[in-house]
């Protein structure tokens, strides 16, 4: 298990006090999660919030901050003998918490009765995600089910995120990490990747890369030849000349930070001629996102920058016409992009998604739109020095949306529906990297992978 500094989390969690006016903030580890009987078990990943402030990379432990009484505590039980013969010796809780400047343990059987001497005072904790931890609430609480959600605390989220957004230089070099192994990934596949492979032999490569490295993958990857579909987790297509590769798909390191990259290969070694005028129009919107980026600008802005490039590469392909400004506007290109540019990245690959989007991505004065593409977008408030996001630029071109769209007609002033048919087959593109915020603009995170037409290409005839 891998830690920061003592101090490091220290200097969190006094950070975190001073936010936050009294209380006790309650911050719920995960446990095993059960596979498909009790004791075969997922990998274990640990809640990113308590990772966050607490450290400890272990299963069972629920950490406090007592705001009233000054005094930290994590919950939690040493291994039983039984539990020691099927799992090895592991160092004593009380000499783990010292590592992360927590000088007070208790027995997890002890939590209840301090909840409950405390339920005067207001318990904070985050919205849970595992339904076990949702079934500790109800039992320690005494509250139902249904109202869990009511009791959730706002200004613990709203701290929490302030202080997750904004990354530290210890952070950056270990997401540095997790993007350096997520480049040996991509390019890995990159090389090997040829026709008549399936696209698990692929998947076998990336997770190897991944577990090699010392980590695990951020997210289950993408790699497939029917780009079109965002999110596709089926691997069973052959790859064919002619196609083109997908793959969304990166690395976490062993201290759970992410990597997030994006790219799209021909199967063959060369981009058709059509494939190479689709990719230059992604690949330039992202360009132009890209130069975009420093504090202060709406990553909103940025996303729609990027979709006014992507309508006039458009445009030129035949595909759309008329006024641009006003396609974009009222989500005519979402039939060609139909998700958001970016998110936040961090101890989670999608950073804090647990604690809701509109708390992370967006401001009181900032809602989320509810139009078609755009409420896709998870990020949309300005950009502040120290965050860390993606760039994700595409084009998918979705058989089943183009015909409902094309039946009713929809932004018929915009879109020419008659030039959809050659694309019925594409497939779809993505060029993605992660970056970090600097003072005055923004800065790739790891090293550089190829992304021009000419370098893929290049590497592809190796």
């Amino acid at each position: 298990m891998e830690l920061f500094s003592k101090e490091t989390y220290q200097e969190r969690r006094n950070r975190l006090k001073r936010s936050l006016s009294g209380g006790v903030l309650l911050f719920l580890g995960n446990e095993e999660s059960s596979s498909n009987f009790k004791d075969n078990w997922y990998p274990f990943r640990q809640d990113s919030s308590f990772l966050y402030f607490f450290g400890l990379d272990l299963p069972g432990l629920v950490g406090v901050i007592d705001l009233d009484l000054d005094i930290e505590i994590i919950f939690g039980d040493e291994l039983t003998t039984e539990e020691l013969i099927w799992h090895g010796e592991k160092p004593k809780l009380s000499d783990l918490a010292e590592q992360v400047g927590i000088r007070q343990t208790r027995p997890m059987k002890e939590i209840g009765n301090y909840l409950e001497n405390g339920k005067q005072r207001k318990i904070h904790f985050l919205p849970p995600y595992r339904p076990e931890n949702t079934q500790k609430l109800i039992h320690w609480l005494g509250i139902s089910g249904a109202r869990i959600a009511s009791h959730v605390s706002e200004d613990l989220i709203k701290a929490v995120v302030a202080l997750r957004s904004v990354k530290s230089e210890e952070e950056v070099r270990e997401i540095n990490k997790a993007v350096n192994t997520s480049v040996n990934m991509h390019r890995k596949v990159m090389v090997e990747a040829d026709p008549g492979m399936k696209e698990y032999e692929l998947l076998s490569m990336v997770t190897g890369e991944a577990i090699a490295a010392g980590g695990n993958l951020s997210f289950i990857p993408i790699i497939t030849t029917d780009g079109q579909i965002l999110h596709n987790h089926n691997y069973s297509n052959t790859l064919v000349e002619g196609k083109m590769l997908l793959g969304d798909f990166g690395a976490e390191s062993a201290m759970h930070y992410a990597g997030d990259i994006t790219r799209t290969i021909p199967v063959g070694n060369t981009f058709s001629p059509l494939q190479k005028e689709v990719y230059e129009v992604v690949w330039m919107a992202h360009q132009a996102a890209v130069q975009a980026l420093k504090p202060g600008v709406r990553f909103l802005d940025v996303h729609l920058l990027a979709c006014k490039k992507l309508a006039e590469g458009l445009r030129d392909l035949g595909l759309m016409k008329g006024n641009l400004e006003d396609a974009v506007d009222q989500g005519a290109h979402a039939l060609f992009f139909q998700c958001g540019l970016g998110h936040m990245m961090g101890l989670d690959v999608h950073d804090m998604e647990d604690l809701g989007e509109e708390f992370v991505g967006y401001t009181p004065s900032l809602m989320k739109s509810r139009q078609f593409g755009l409420k896709s977008l998870r990020l949309g408030k300005e950009l502040e020095q120290g965050y860390v996001i993606t760039v994700e630029p595409g084009l998918y071109f979705i058989p089943q949306l183009m015909d409902q769209w094309e039946a009713r007609n929809v932004h018929k002033d915009y879109i020419n529906y008659g030039k959809l048919a050659n694309f019925r087959n594409f497939g779809g593109i993505r060029i993605e990297d992660g970056f970090l915020i600097t003072s005055n603009g923004s800065k790739l995170l790891g090293d550089p992978l190829e992304s021009t037409i000419q370098e893929v290409e290049s590497l592809r005839s190796r």
